[in-house]
């Protein structure tokens, strides 16, 4: 019986050769990736956990793969600007963002509008690291959490708490803590962590939550001090300072993690080798020290692990904050 050369029947004949030519050509896409330098973003403060992990474990990636990878902070509105930028970059492995979950569930879950998609607008890679955090003051402060405790109910609406800035995750930490234990504090937001740290200890703010890797030279420099760690079990880099539980207050655990991230529609060949890569830069013993001595555990992920990270805790997290009573200011 003869067939008509009709349209349908080409489309049944090319098909299959588009197929065996898809996979070469996929290959070979992901064999020259990369073949130019890579621009990271981190959306917040030069010298944040977010910044300082990123740039150690993709120095060793950059390393690996004979790749440049150039870091760029753009801080602005808790990372929301940020993270917009690496949103609406070309899916093309080139641009990456090492992002914490306190952009994607923290700063979007206070915000009444943003521009992007937390959950949508990105292709997760890999988890990088999970963030421990303290409770630190100035020396002119409450010198353990129980005398702070006091005060802040002694005068309420006085003492004064900084943060990274609105829906940061100091921000909501000071917040939880609050409420868990009935206090009226006032909130001082700034533009990133790092400059709230240095005015916490200069004592133009009594106190703060940090991330362990940002306030550890001014604890061991003895200008701030250490009152108690938001986690079941102490720190290593901060044996002699109890838990929340441990210096008799209600357990409070609190936490954040690093992640790289690309923009939505990143082929997964790029996304794939970037997570190997990442995985692999992890298992360095130098790298896994280095991070582990900033206050950072290092912790490796699927892409897919990464995505349900950031999806589940945007639920539990928005959650949270509604329960809280937090809000935006």
């Amino acid at each position: 019986m003869h067939i008509p050369f009709t349209r349908s029947r080409r489309s049944i004949l090319v098909a299959p050769l588009l197929l065996v030519l898809a996979a070469p050509v996929a290959v070979q896409a992901q064999a020259s990736y990369p073949s130019k330098p890579i621009q990271v973003i981190v959306p917040l403060q030069a010298g944040s956990a977010a910044d300082v992990g990123t740039r150690v474990v993709l120095a060793k990636v950059g390393e690996n793969m004979g790749a440049s990878f150039a870091v760029e902070n753009q801080p602005g509105a808790s990372g929301l600007v940020g993270a917009d930028r690496i949103a609406r970059a070309a899916p093309d492995g080139y641009v990456l963002g090492g992002i914490t979950d306190s952009v994607l569930n923290y700063a979007v879950n206070l915000a009444a509008k943003t521009s992007f998609d937390p959950l949508n607008d990105f292709e997760p890679v890999s988890r990088m690291a999970n963030i421990a955090w303290v409770l630190v003051a100035n020396n002119n402060a409450a010198k353990n959490v129980t005398e702070l405790v006091a005060q802040a109910r002694a005068q309420p609406r006085k003492l004064d708490y900084a943060s990274g800035g609105n829906g940061s995750p100091h921000h909501v930490a000071m917040e939880l803590f609050s409420s868990a234990n009935k206090l009226q504090l006032t909130h001082v937001p700034y533009k990133g962590a790092t400059q709230a740290t240095v005015d916490v200890a200069g004592g133009q703010v009594p106190l703060m939550f940090s991330a362990i890797s940002v306030a550890l030279p001014l604890i061991k420099d003895g200008k701030l001090r250490p009152l108690a760690q938001p986690a079941e079990r102490r720190s290593s880099l901060l044996p002699d300072v109890p838990t929340f539980t441990e210096a008799g207050m209600p357990a409070f655990n609190f936490s954040t993690w690093l992640g790289l991230y690309a923009p939505k529609g990143t082929p997964k060949a790029i996304v794939d080798r970037l997570n190997a890569e990442v995985a692999r830069a992890l298992a360095d013993p130098g790298v896994r020290d280095r991070l582990l001595g900033l206050g950072l555990d290092p912790v490796a992920s699927t892409p897919a692990q990464l995505g349900e990270l950031t999806r589940t805790g945007h639920a539990r997290i928005g959650k949270a904050i509604r329960d809280a009573g937090i809000k935006a200011e």
